[in-house]
């Protein structure tokens, strides 16, 4: 889970810094788009990076999910007997709602897959002209509000999911713990902001 949840971070960090590219205008981000199905020519034929990635991608989620499963199950049955007296810990908002927030981001991934990658339910959908479809897809608020309330949850999930990664790897200890905090706090809040940087520019007029 923590090392596919890594890979994943990785590629938010990357993407979410290519949709920043919108704001320069349609010509950059049309054409930064087009860019990334040319990655690798000419060893790559054209789009064959973007597939690449796309099954990486796609084995990261499934391996992750299904670690999730696993883990919780382990959790649930490792020990069937209720403790006499409970010794209540400082669980954070994070923790508490790290299963609700995974499944609300799985369910994303489809929606933004069938949206932006397929243009299925994208209000425009046409092929080729991204920033036109990205425009056309924020300026309907309940697509925006689908997309905020993804990323918020996206925010909590990076948070809580850095820090127990890094305590997994072994990265993290006691006297380091402040800092891996402050790691995961930063680029929660970092890729959250950019990412909603898109949809707020769009439903407030400055991305046209």
């Amino acid at each position: 889970m923590a090392s596919t949840g890594v890979i994943m971070l990785l590629f938010l960090i990357v993407h979410m810094a290519g949709n920043l590219k919108i704001f320069f205008g349609p010509t950059d981000f049309n054409s930064y788009a087009a860019w990334l199905r040319t990655i690798g020519e000419p060893v790559l034929h054209e789009t064959w990076y973007l597939w690449v990635q796309r099954v990486v991608l796609l084995a990261c989620l499934v391996a992750h999910v299904t670690s999730a499963i696993q883990l919780t199950h382990r959790d649930i049955h490792a020990r069937p007997q209720r403790y006499r007296s409970k010794r209540p810990w400082r669980a954070t908002f994070a923790t508490n709602t790290m299963r609700y927030g995974g499944a609300i981001l799985a369910l994303f991934v489809i929606w933004h897959i069938l949206d932006l990658t397929v243009g299925a339910v994208n209000p425009r959908g046409e092929a080729g002209h991204p920033y036109e479809n990205v425009v056309a897809d924020f300026g309907v608020w309940w697509i925006a509000l689908i997309y905020v309330v993804a990323m918020l949850a996206l925010c909590l999930h990076i948070y809580h999911g850095f820090w127990s990664a890094a305590q997994t790897l072994g990265a993290n200890n006691a006297a380091r713990n402040v800092v891996f905090k402050t790691i995961a706090t930063v680029l929660a809040l970092a890729i959250t902001v950019g990412f909603l940087s898109v949809p707020i520019a769009v439903m407030t007029g400055l991305v046209r």
